[in-house]
């Protein structure tokens, strides 16, 4: 069985020979070889429904691989290793992209934020009955309202 890391390394190389996109269906396409590392990860039935099971398969690969990352507060906390922008999804086809490279340049650190900005935008709204949350709530608003005005601020019209 590979480790995370060796999955992850594997995973890099693909991204690295697809201008560090890594799709799903090239994660599929490298994995197919017997002496791939990834070969043994999936299920290698024919026909379409198999192939769809592959792509989702390696869907939950890419987003299931974390590393450990220091806070401040000397505290280690799982980090994703791979992220979906959705310029990606929209305009390229879909695809991961390794959170350090996102990270690394301003336009697709900006998208991320946009998506995670989205993300909490729509987490509010699905559990905005849970007045248990108030205080999730409360902070959301906040981090919206903030990002919203540093976005104002960037425009000058």
């Amino acid at each position: 069985m590979l480790t995370n890391e060796e999955i992850i390394a594997e995973l890099n190389a693909i991204a690295e020979a697809h201008n560090g996109i890594l799709r799903p269906e090239d994660v599929v396409q490298a994995a197919s070889d017997p002496h791939s590392p990834l070969h043994p990860l999936f299920d290698w039935d024919d026909g379409e429904a198999a192939h769809k099971w592959r792509l989702h398969q390696a869907r939950n690969l890419i987003r299931v691989c974390v590393r450990y990352v220091e806070t401040p507060d000397r505290e280690r906390k799982p980090c994703r290793v791979f992220v979906s922008l959705t310029t990606d999804r929209v305009s390229n086809g879909g695809g991961y992209r390794a959170l350090d490279d996102v990270l690394r340049v301003k336009s697709t650190r900006d998208q991320l934020l946009e998506d995670a900005m989205r993300e909490a935008e729509a987490f509010a709204r699905k559990y905005a009955m849970l007045s248990e949350l108030a205080e999730v709530h409360a902070a959301i608003s906040r981090a919206l309202a903030a990002w919203r005005r540093s976005l104002l601020a960037g425009c000058k019209v």
